[in-house]
């Protein structure tokens, strides 16, 4: 065992969550192509991890790599406490793998995929009816199990989909672009369908494209050309992007001279301001600086008409952080 992965998991252990699965220093070639360059990544059990970037980034590398499908050409995966390389069955059999592109069999009605599913992973007949129904229930599908696949909708498509990567109740649940094609409504319901997951045990593995996505997710692994460009919760990537949290002020004709007063506040870190009445303030942790903002404004004599959060789109966060990797800045926590 790596010296690395030993003092990872004992971190995790200590927070009370162990490592399920991580990466030290891994990175894929394929011929000259590299797809991935030394990443470091544990997943810990009982959160949702995304994997988010763009399409061609190593999204899809990476976690083949977590399911064995490839072998690094450095470093080493350790996932379950064994090498993906070495798994047995009854290893392979607590992971669930959704791959960007699954086939239903369409002439088949939603519990008879179920079933031909389980089928193959060997389930009797009492476990598999129900374990069947307990994935019905789950997804939502249970009012449909009687409908064939081809005509039902695309999130229920979706959504069966997953059910067929659960079907062998596994621990770890990897999924490839899962609500991909999907319109944002059907996005939100497959997500919804994710956290219920986390809160029946699973740990969740998700790539996606769609950066915004990064919200949902306990923790986001931001990965670009093949490398892990920032790690950290939402919200710490949201500091990440900006330095700090975003506040816009709003006072009715601000000049320059009222900009530099509140620049010169120890709580603000920094002022954005381009003319008009709105001015961004960078500050270390809005839900304490805004009291702490609106206390001192009013001593100050300055009459302001509001002062709120800025919560920017995740899809602006994302690249703000891929700029500053450009930029050579380091962006980890």
């Amino acid at each position: 065992m790596q010296s690395s992965q030993t003092e990872a998991r004992n971190g995790a252990a200590a927070a009370g969550r162990p490592v399920v699965a991580a990466m030290r220093e891994v990175s894929k070639a394929f011929g000259e192509v590299v797809a991935l360059r030394s990443i470091d990544l544990d997943i810990a059990a009982g959160e949702i991890v995304g994997i988010i970037g763009p399409s061609g980034s190593g999204k899809t590398t990476a976690i083949r790599l977590l399911l064995g499908i490839y072998a690094p050409t450095s470093g080493v995966v350790e996932v379950l406490g064994d090498d993906p390389a070495h798994f047995s069955r009854a290893d392979r059999e607590r992971i669930g793998y959704l791959p960007q592109f699954f086939v239903l069999y369409p002439d088949l009605t939603v519990y008879e995929n179920l079933a031909f599913i389980a089928g193959t992973y060997g389930l009797g007949w009492i476990r598999r009816r129900r374990r069947i129904n307990q994935l019905l229930d789950l997804l939502h599908l249970t009012d449909a199990k009687d409908r064939l696949a081809e005509n039902i909708s695309g999130g229920m498509q979706r959504r069966l989909e997953l059910g067929a990567a659960l079907i062998n109740d596994p621990d770890l649940v990897i999924l490839d672009e899962p609500t991909a094609g999907l319109d944002p409504v059907l996005r939100a319901e497959v997500w919804n369908t994710f956290r219920e997951m986390q809160q029946h045990g699973r740990t969740l593995v998700v790539t996606t494209q769609y950066v915004t996505e990064a919200e949902y997710c306990d923790r986001v692994e931001v990965i670009d050309r093949g490398r892990i460009i920032s790690s950290g919760t939402p919200e710490e990537l949201r500091r990440l992007a900006n330095g700090g949290d975003l506040v816009r002020l709003t006072i009715p004709d601000l000049d320059r001279a009222t900009v530099r007063a509140i620049d010169a506040y120890p709580f603000v870190k920094r002022t954005e301001w381009s003319g008009g009445d709105v001015v961004q303030l960078v500050v270390d942790q809005a839900s304490q600086a805004i009291p702490a903002l609106t206390e001192r404004l009013h001593q100050d004599g300055f009459q302001f008409a509001s002062i709120e959060e800025n919560r920017e789109p995740f899809d602006q966060i994302f690249v703000r952080l891929v700029d500053r990797a450009a930029d050579g800045q380091a962006v980890d926590r």
